[in-house]
């Protein structure tokens, strides 16, 4: 018998399908593991039962918090989140093996910290609008993390990173989901403001200047600050977001129009000024310039063949010469490796994870009845196909290089901390979006 007043929609929790899926992740991991041992040794790697027992530890105990903090979450995020951080992992060991250093079980050790960070986001953030309260706060904070870079020595060229003795960390990377939270709760306030007044120039309603003056100071600091670090990637990132919040909020196809328009009289200004962003931009314009001047291949060329070498299919994990790309091989141009190894087959199934991730969060933004809630959901989402299309972007030479992480892949502590969170928060505010209504509710 149904109680008045207390009864819901049956609504499938498809926790069971979550758990196939991490366990599978976690099966897909082990076997890459085990192939780059077999591939440049000939033999299973001692240490594969191990590492395949860490993150399958990793992964169950996070699918657990799940089940039991965020029964209807969206079964999708976390087994790719796994699967991506596994395959991050792998391509990682397989480079340490022909490459100074040794940054695998230092980056399952930044796994931990980020699969902890999900666990702790799920327990203590039971509705996604507390953050609504301290947006302003959280902007601040993110300016001074953006502020700090610029005190520590240049790495590369950029002001980007903070480095205490052996320990180093990339504050943008948590800037950017604070100014995420700031955006979407500036936005879900002044929306009708910012889409239905102001004045009509050159075709396009701009909204009152005391509608839209703190937002673009907001932003401008931050991309001042960003190019004093001669951080592009950063600050394109950061300006993408602007843009495609701003349109979601609005509705109006005209801010994507100033938006591109502002970014191109950005890049020129930057790429003129500082030698740093200028000899990226010469690279792309001429990926095949240092060969013709007899300096050898560049990193981007390198690149290109390392994609061009993969084929259809790959040369398989460990057969490769990506290591060729140098410094970066890790971070920027780990995506070569992928294209190398696994060939166009692996490249594509790792972008449409990619794909899959970012769609499953503008259909919970879509489905989550609170503005707020709404923008701030598809904001992440787009921070992650954003930092996806520049990473990609560079090392495929379709824009110039900007130095950043592809989420969950590349080596980097700070990037797949943040880009756990993001899930985490994903994972909740799609819980609360697929959760049954009460029948008086509805």
């Amino acid at each position: 018998m149904r109680t008045a007043g207390r009864s819901r929609r049956t609504v499938a929790t498809r926790r069971n399908t979550e758990l196939a899926l991490v366990l599978a992740a976690v099966l897909l991991a082990v076997l890459g593991y085990a192939e780059v041992g077999l591939n440049i040794d000939g033999t299973v790697p001692a240490d594969a039962g191990e590492y395949g027992a860490a993150l399958g530890v990793l992964a169950l105990v996070a699918h657990a918090v799940v089940r039991w903090r965020a029964p209807y979450a969206d079964p999708l995020p976390l087994p790719i989140g796994v699967l991506l951080n596994g395959i991050g992992l792998v391509v990682i060991y397989r480079l340490d093996r022909v490459t100074p250093g040794n940054a695998a079980p230092t980056q399952l050790l930044w796994s931990t910290l980020g699969v902890g960070l999900f666990i702790l986001v799920l327990l203590l953030l039971r509705d996604h609008k507390r953050l609504q309260r301290y947006a302003h706060i959280g902007a601040l904070l993110a300016l001074v993390l953006l502020v700090l870079p610029i005190f520590f020595p240049p790495v590369y060229g950029s002001r980007i990173w903070i480095t205490v003795g052996s320990l180093s960390f990339q504050p943008g990377e948590f800037a950017k989901i604070l100014l995420a939270v700031f955006f979407a709760a500036y936005l879900a306030v002044h929306r009708d403001g910012l889409a239905l007044t102001g004045r009509r120039v050159w075709g396009f309603r701009l909204p009152p200047g005391r509608v839209l003056a703190p937002v673009l100071v907001v932003w401008a600091a931050f991309v001042g600050v960003l190019v004093l670090e001669t951080d592009l990637g950063t600050s394109l990132l950061f300006f993408g977001l602007f843009v495609v919040m701003l349109y979601v909020a609005t509705a109006r196809t005209g801010w994507i129009a100033i938006g591109l328009f502002l970014a191109a009289v950005a890049a020129v200004g930057v790429g003129s000024l500082s030698p740093h962003v200028h000899s990226r931009v010469n690279d792309w314009l001429d990926p095949l310039g240092s060969i013709a001047a007899g300096r050898g291949a560049n990193q981007i060329a390198q690149s290109l063949f390392a994609f061009a070498w993969g084929g259809e299919l790959g040369a398989g994990l460990g057969n490769g010469h990506s290591a060729l790309i140098g410094f970066a091989a890790k971070s920027d141009f780990i995506l070569a490796t992928i294209g190398e190894e696994l060939g166009l087959t692996g490249l594509i199934a790792v972008f449409l994870l990619y794909a899959l991730l970012i769609s499953r969060g503008f259909r919970t933004g879509i489905a989550l009845r609170d503005p707020f809630g709404r923008l701030l959901a598809i904001g992440l989402a787009a921070l992650v196909g954003l930092q996806v299309f520049v990473v990609a972007g560079g090392v495929l030479d379709l824009i110039p290089l900007t130095g950043m992480t592809l989420p969950f892949v590349a080596q980097g502590g700070s990037s797949v901390v943040t880009n756990w969170i993001i899930v985490a928060l994903l994972v909740r505010m799609s819980d609360i979006a697929r959760r049954p209504v009460p029948e008086e509710a509805r």
